[in-house]
């Protein structure tokens, strides 16, 4: 080996980014991008993203000045659509797929494959129903890191058997993204103290996408039994979370913000969480009546009491910030749920059809009554997270230099 082929930087070509309109979406990336920042800190990393509007491209601009962005996709003829994205094609030594609900765009990783012959991964991905095509490309990857131990089990009944299969939490968990000026500009309009308030997260039990993508394909049937399924359990789950919120202020007089963490939560947390409250304890609860990026919600949260979510993702921004969080978890999400068992938070996870609202405030109160010890249960946690996101991104490190 020459002295110019042992010094030449590995190139890292990232694929992630998935939409925009979910806080938790947005996280995958900027959480990928710091663990390779920790831990691979000698390869260049160029970000390949399906969407980076709303502000989040000059956010992550910002907090990674040194990380390229090209855009870019894979058109009908199986090929780069961008000459950015075909020169990355051409330079990048190695592909990673981060953290998302599954093999987001294992069409990409396909044609990657084809068109180089270089290695790729996956990285901290939920892998629920593997096909006979998505089971191939994980027989190619150098490595295939779930987010939840209950994909390791899908992907081995499906027959894959990659060289490394193993579990590494939801990149997200990596996310330092901060906005404090944003942040708390905005508690002190609302006169938030820190560690004296809580946040709520509404969500419906599937995600209405045919009013949040225009362009979504969705028929009339799908719409409808989309539709008839949310009305059905909505008021039954949010119902659960208000007895938390009343609960929270009878007792402490402490205040709550009910934010979202997608863009369509703006509209139903009013009728939901908020109207149908009793007049004292709604004038302490807050409405965040826009959406936000993870740079400020981050901040927020760090500054929480505790996060309460029906959402996968606010929680896990909420411990990467040192704050209790609870998953409320629906039974029409993922197994990626499982990730929270996974790293030791049973006592903060719920499924809401197994669970009263008291039995959550129950929980929430007993962290108000002894506040050291939620700290240190979280700590331990996420000192499980750091540990299995170390020897993963050993293995990235690793395939990414053979």
């Amino acid at each position: 080996m020459t002295i110019a082929q042992d010094t030449k930087r590995q190139r890292i070509l990232v694929r992630s980014g998935w939409q925009t309109v979910n806080i938790g979406d947005i996280g995958h990336t900027p959480g990928l991008l710091r663990l390779l920042e920790d831990h691979v800190p000698e390869a260049d990393v160029t970000l390949w993203p399906r969407s980076v509007d709303r502000g989040v491209e000059p956010m992550l601009r910002r907090r990674f000045p040194k990380v390229g962005i090209v855009k870019g996709d894979i058109g009908e003829e199986n090929k780069p659509t961008t000459e950015e994205l075909a020169t990355a094609f051409e330079e990048a030594d190695f592909l990673l797929h981060g953290s998302g609900p599954g093999v987001v765009c294992h069409r990409d990783l396909w044609v990657w494959r084809r068109l180089t012959g270089k290695p790729y991964g996956i990285y901290g991905t939920t892998i629920e129903h593997p096909d006979d095509k998505l089971r191939d490309l994980l027989n190619g990857a150098k490595f295939v890191f779930t987010r939840d131990t209950k994909s390791i089990t899908a992907v081995r009944a499906a027959g894959a058997s990659p060289p490394v299969l193993d579990f590494a939490p939801d990149a997200t968990f990596a996310i330092d993204l901060r906005n404090d000026e944003a942040a708390l500009a905005y508690m002190k309009e609302h006169g938030l103290a820190e560690r004296q308030f809580i946040c709520a997260i509404p969500r419906l039990r599937k995600t209405p996408y045919y009013k949040i993508h225009p362009s979504a394909k969705w028929t009339k049937e799908k719409i409808r039994e989309v539709d008839a399924l949310n009305e059905k359990h909505k008021e039954a789950d949010h119902a659960k979370m208000r007895d938390v919120i009343i609960r929270w202020v009878r007792e402490t007089g402490m205040k709550v913000l009910v934010c979202p963490e997608m863009t369509y939560q703006v509209e139903i947390a009013r009728p939901l969480l908020i109207d149908p409250l009793p007049d004292d304890v709604k004038r302490n609860v807050v409405h965040r009546d826009s959406y936000w990026l993870p740079d400020e919600a981050g901040s927020v949260y760090r500054r929480a009491h505790t996060v309460v979510s029906f959402e996968c993702h606010s929680p896990i921004i909420a411990a990467a910030h040192g704050a209790p969080c609870f998953y409320l978890r629906q039974p029409t999400d993922t197994i990626k749920g499982h990730m929270y068992h996974d790293i030791g938070l049973s006592d903060w996870t719920f499924e809401i059809d197994e669970v009263q609202g008291r039995d959550i405030a129950d929980r929430l109160m007993a962290v108000q009554a002894d506040y050291p010890t939620a700290l240190a249960y979280l700590a331990a946690a996420m000192n499980t997270v750091r540990r299995r996101q170390t020897e993963s991104m050993a293995v990235v490190r690793q395939s990414v230099k053979a």
